[in-house]
């Protein structure tokens, strides 16, 4: 699954950010499809993109002047929820992509840590402080974007390269996200997915769904063999022979690959039931 999930990230990130003449004059796109949300994380101020930020598109809701349900976006999150879970991160979002390259890159590596688990509930911190609570206490501040999002940091650096008049326009606020987002950048290279891990918003609403969402993993448990060897491939540091539908699980299929007995299966089908349907047939 490595070099599908490869080609498969890198067409999102391109569908997402099809925009190919923004990165040369600076000009956002305005156009019909703005309006949608993409499933990842995609800044709606990148010169490139096409969509909206669900994060992003939250927080307008929950910090406009007048207060408005975001049915809209919450419905959205809840059908990609409810369809990919967390797959969405493994294979359509294009900051989880970029994290992705950045680690195959020949470096100090140490993926796991003491303080791990701890630094995981951060992204539940952030969620409900940066992108619920803070926005919809202060109008027309959209925490997370403005504060911390790598990902309108990136946006940023892209419109002032093509644009020479939005550099003046750059503060300190600017500053001090550029420092955010070469911690992330910078750990990526020793860590997989830090910012996955334990600091993305959308992550963390997407892990809720996972144990139900129609893209899963099975585990066939009178095939497994308890030898292991999923859980010492699985970059998220989990061990799915025991939750293989984890909050964490990105649904990267390293595991599906590396188990010998077969014993696990990711995909739309749930394996009890594709056995049933072979016991039938035969």
């Amino acid at each position: 699954m490595g070099k599908k999930r490869t080609i498969i990230q890198a067409l999102s990130a391109i569908l997402c950010n099809a925009n190919i003449k923004g990165f040369f004059t600076g000009q956002i796109y305005t156009g019909a499809t703005k309006s949608v949300c993409v499933p990842g994380l995609n800044c709606y101020s990148c010169p490139g993109a096409v969509g909206a930020c669900p994060i992003g598109s939250l927080q307008t809701f929950l910090t406009g002047l007048k207060f408005k349900v975001p049915y809209y976006v919450v419905g959205l999150l809840i059908f990609f929820g409810a369809v990919l879970g967390r797959a969405v991160c493994g294979f359509l979002c294009p900051f989880g992509f970029l994290q992705d390259i950045l680690f195959k890159i020949p470096f100090f590596k140490k993926n796991r840590f003491k303080g791990d688990r701890i630094l995981r509930y951060l992204k539940y911190v952030i969620l409900a402080l940066f992108v619920i609570i803070l926005p919809f206490t202060f109008k027309l501040t959209p925490f997370f974007c403005k504060y911390i999002c790598p990902s309108g940091t990136i946006a940023g650096l892209l419109l002032s390269a093509a644009d020479p008049r939005v550099r003046p326009m750059l503060g300190n606020l600017f500053e001090q996200k550029l420092v955010i987002l070469g911690i992330i950048l910078s750990a990526s290279l020793i860590v997989w997915r830090p910012f996955c891990k334990y600091l993305c918003p959308l992550g963390a609403i997407y892990g809720f769904f996972n144990k139900a969402a129609l893209y899963r993993m099975d585990l066939s448990k009178d095939k497994c063999i308890s030898c292991g060897k999923c859980a010492g491939v699985c970059n998220m540091n989990i061990d799915p022979s025991r939750t293989p539908n984890s909050m964490e699980c990105i649904r990267c299929g390293e595991c599906v690959k590396a188990c010998p007995a077969g014993a696990l299966v990711c995909g739309f089908i749930r394996q009890d039931a594709s056995q049933k349907k072979s016991e039938e047939v035969v």
